[in-house]
């Protein structure tokens, strides 16, 4: 294992561990909830979007979940990515998380052909070497999907 895959290894044990945003928050005000399964393994997330005053603008994610460290870390890395857009800018875009979610996608179903960009997705570039193992994709593209049905029921 290279010293950067070590890196990512700890960075995702560390999120599955210390986990951020685990916990719905109360629904109030604009919310949507989604519940996504993956079947194949057991991993389970619901993820709920409140939306501020203006409806195409994301203010928090919340989750809960259970399932192996890979679901559990991406959930928590999307919220920190979440939670920094409304620190740093005041929130983040539906548009802007079509193209984070679009992006994800695209990187993890290139079987390690086209790595997430660190700048872009921030820690969730670690969860890059999941491409590389089909069956562990779905548990990565978990909390992503719930982001993307949410803002569908939003």
């Amino acid at each position: 294992m290279s010293g950067l895959d070590g890196l990512y290894q700890e960075l995702i044990l560390d999120h599955s561990k210390h986990p951020h945003g685990k916990q719905l928050a109360p629904e109030e005000g604009r919310t949507a909830t989604s519940h996504q399964r993956n079947p194949i393994c057991g991993d389970e997330v619901s993820l709920r979007v409140r939306l501020s005053d203006d409806p195409d603008v994301i203010r928090d994610v919340t989750w809960e979940g259970s399932g192996c460290s890979i679901s559990q870390a991406s959930a928590s890395m999307l919220a920190v990515l979440v939670t920094d857009a409304v620190e740093e800018r005041g929130g983040m875009t539906r548009a802007e998380a079509k193209t984070l979610v679009d992006g994800f996608r695209e990187a993890l179903r290139s079987r390690g052909t086209i790595p997430l960009d660190e700048e872009t997705f921030a820690d969730a570039a670690a969860l890059s070497g999941v491409s590389k193992f089909t069956a562990r994709v779905k548990c990565a593209m978990l909390a992503w999907v719930a982001l993307e049905d949410a803002l569908a029921r939003a």
